[in-house]
């Protein structure tokens, strides 16, 4: 007797590490769409699966101390950008955030991308995948992107003498071929700020 489909997903989903997003289409191989999705939300409805947003399903991870982990706003749009083979780029207040120039946490969180513009609602959180060019795409450095995009927000007459401490201090941690590579696409007058001798 053949398995049901929602054992196969399942099975399929049990070889990944708990905390992996997952899509409809990540199961096109089993069955077609229209069952795919059944077959997920009966899943979410025994609580082997949780929902985390429209069509991103995760088999939670568990903490002795915490309970149930769900994968943070981050780990959901890289997952998305791996589905859709899209480059994507952390950019206004959610940049700032990640360099720890604030604290908190901003409610919609906004990537660049050269895939589709769309909004998914995460939680009480939303994300923004917005067009941009593939030059605004082209930074390679994991902080030095951030920091370009944090004084992008902040903006030229706006940035102080702390926040410019606090994003040299960071990204005295990149590496330095990254570092000229995102520069020389940044804003002269972020350049300028940035340039290694002036840090």
């Amino acid at each position: 007797m053949p398995e049901s489909i929602e054992i196969q997903i399942l099975s399929k989903i049990k070889k990944a590490r708990r905390g992996t997003a997952f899509f409809a289409d990540s199961f096109a191989t089993v069955t077609n769409a229209k069952a795919v999705n059944k077959a997920l939300e009966r899943l979410e409805q025994t609580g082997e699966l949780k929902r985390v947003a429209t069509g991103v399903y995760v088999r939670p991870a568990k903490d002795k101390v915490i309970g149930t982990v769900l994968p943070s706003v981050d780990e959901i749009a890289v997952a998305i950008a791996k589905r859709d083979k899209a480059r994507i780029l952390p950019t206004g207040s959610y940049a700032m955030y990640k360099l720890g120039l604030t604290t908190q946490v901003p409610m919609n969180i906004v990537y660049y991308t050269d895939g589709s513009p769309r909004k998914i609602k995460v939680g009480k959180q939303i994300i923004t995948f917005k067009k941009a060019s593939s030059r605004n795409l082209a930074a390679i450095g994991d902080i030095s992107k951030l920091a370009i995009q944090a004084l992008r927000t902040i903006g030229k007459d706006n940035v102080t003498a702390a926040e410019l401490h606090k994003i040299k201090e960071v990204l005295k941690k990149e590496k330095n071929h990254h570092l000229q590579h995102d520069l020389n696409l940044a804003p002269v007058w972020i350049r300028q700020l940035l340039e290694p001798e002036r840090m």
